[in-house]
């Protein structure tokens, strides 16, 4: 069918409104399940420190009746392990324009960007609390760095060939994590081994309940047999593919994947990890010096690792 001459259609026009969503979507991942699992705790200094005891091994342990020279038993005696804060932050800067503009969403606006700088900025945080970085004291010009978790693991591990345990920076396990993980062979998860590290946990007395890995293991860790066959209602109309608790010998474990997780598996007890606060996170605006305003949006803080033998950690997978 012809158009008409002069017909003005939409193919000739420049100033048609474009058709923009109300809000804003963004696909970025906020979610910090690691973060969210542990506790928090405020601390007063850069380096801080905690305790570790352990209890002498179990045995045979029988007196002679009467006896009235009985030795002293060794004493149980605490180690000191310590991280340091760190110091994240973001900056933002509006313009005073872009501040009055009737943007999409207002996103422009020194209020949403804050917001989304927060988001940014406990991303950052997760990021570093699954890291494998050690310690560092920083310096002058020099940013003080927080151990990540992984950093203190170095009893219920499980490394691929060539892969050694983080080192501490004191004698007989004291001290804050001084040198990184060394990386091993890559090799496949296999449920052998996530049973075994779980067993590893438990024979040192820990009760773990999470397990944080990456996408692409917690896909491995579906296909899981164990030693029943799952079933599902034929009615349902659903497969089930996914295994979100495994039950072990030692209790159940919630699987959660996560996306800053890499090639590690961490076996986990919340109840013995925190983040330390020497400064919650907070945003203060910064001196203006022109048409725009900027704000500070930072967090001080470190991971503290109460006991390293309540966590496993099976690594290169």
């Amino acid at each position: 069918m012809a158009v008409t001459a002069n017909t003005n259609e939409t193919y000739n026009e420049s100033i048609i409104r474009e058709d923009l969503a109300p809000a804003l979507a963004s696909i970025s991942p906020t979610d910090t399940p690691v973060m969210s699992a542990i506790g928090t705790r405020n601390v007063d200094n850069t380096y801080f420190e905690w305790s570790e005891i352990d209890l002498a091994a179990a045995g045979v342990n029988t007196k002679v009746e009467g006896d009235s020279g009985l030795p002293n038993d060794a004493p149980h005696n605490a180690i000191r392990k310590g991280n340091y804060t760190n110091i994240s932050a973001k900056v933002v800067e509006v313009s005073d324009t872009n501040q009055n503009v009737n943007g999409v969403a207002n996103a422009q606006t020194i209020a949403n960007q804050i917001a989304l700088a927060l988001k940014t900025l406990k991303r950052d945080m997760e990021y570093m609390v699954v890291g494998q970085q050690a310690a560092s004291a920083g310096a002058s010009g020099t940013a003080r760095v927080s151990a990540g978790v992984p950093a203190f693991l170095t009893t219920n591990t499980d490394r691929g060939v060539g892969g050694a345990d983080p080192t501490p920076s004191g004698a007989g396990g004291s001290g804050y994590p001084n040198a990184s993980a060394t990386a091993g062979t890559s090799r496949a998860l296999t449920e052998a081994l996530l049973k075994s590290t779980i067993a590893s946990c438990w024979d040192e007395g820990a009760e773990p309940t999470v397990v944080f890995c990456s996408g692409t293991n917690k896909q491995v860790i579906s296909t899981f047999t164990g030693n029943a066959t799952r079933f599902k209602q034929a009615e349902d109309a659903k497969l089930n593919a996914a295994i979100d608790v495994y039950v072990s010998d030692f209790g159940e474990l919630q699987i959660y994947p996560s996306r800053f997780v890499s090639t590690d598996v961490l076996v986990m007890d919340p109840n013995y990890a925190k983040i330390a606060y020497l400064q919650t996170a907070r945003q203060k605006p910064l001196a203006r010096t022109g048409l725009s305003e900027r704000r500070l949006i930072s967090a001080e803080w470190g991971i503290e690792v109460t006991s390293e033998k309540a966590h496993g950690v099976i690594a290169d997978v």
